[in-house]
């Protein structure tokens, strides 16, 4: 992809000098289409650096001596529109997927070859996402499951439920003036642990009585989702 214009001017975060040094003579040997405008090593140098320069793309290791690099991504994007890219050695698939939800815009390896970083540089700066298919796909569950949740705080609750305590929620949305002896015999549990799951049930929905648990279940549809 050829770039027009000005360099894509490039911030580089390592704690490592070694890997900065190589990345800034990779980078410098695409120029005038790429320029490291800075480097820093550590998060205070990084914010620091961002007061006295404006990057385009700004590429950062998860692993800062100890320090996480992923709870710095937020604040880098606060303080600046550079698209933060993280070049990483971790095979954690978590924390790669804690960083793009922290707002990076792509992942790739320190043992990828310089043609791919480079790549995925101007991949990102051109305001793609860098990402393989299994990491767009558990990304995009994630977020999709992020966003039920806040236009319906309720599933939240509903997903503490256990199977058993959504098992016993559905029986009591089935028929409300069951007697406690009937409903645990329907479920095969004895009345005491009856009156348990009740109890985690009250609590985690946020309910007083048999009766507000007959609306709430019929309301939110979870007899549906235990009919047998």
């Amino acid at each position: 992809m050829e770039i027009q214009g000005k360099p894509i001017r490039i911030m580089l975060i390592d704690d490592h000098r070694s890997v900065l040094w190589g990345l800034e003579k990779l980078i410098e040997s695409e120029k005038p289409k790429m320029e490291v405008i800075g480097t820093a090593t550590c998060s205070v140098d990084a914010v620091k650096l961002l007061q006295a320069v404006s990057p385009d793309v700004i590429m950062i290791d998860l692993d800062l001596n100890g320090e996480n690099g992923v709870d710095l991504i937020p604040e880098l994007s606060r303080l600046s529109s550079a698209k933060i890219l993280v070049l990483t050695g971790t095979r954690d698939v978590a924390m790669r997927d804690r960083a793009m939800l922290a707002g990076a815009r792509g992942v790739v390896e320190k043992g990828d070859t310089a043609e791919t970083i480079l790549r995925a540089i101007e991949m990102i700066y051109n305001g793609e996402i860098w990402l393989d298919r299994s990491s767009t796909s558990r990304i995009f569950n994630e977020i999709s499951r992020k966003k039920s949740e806040a236009e319906n705080p309720e599933q939240k609750k509903i997903a503490s439920l256990t199977r058993k305590e959504r098992m016993t929620a559905a029986e009591i949305g089935r028929d409300a003036t069951a007697t406690t002896r009937t409903i645990a015999a329907r479920l095969c549990i004895s009345e005491n642990t009856l009156r348990n799951h009740l109890t985690s049930i009250y609590s985690k929905l946020e309910l007083s009585s048999r009766l507000e648990l007959y609306v709430y279940v019929n309301k939110h549809g979870l007899i549906q989702g235990e009919d047998r």
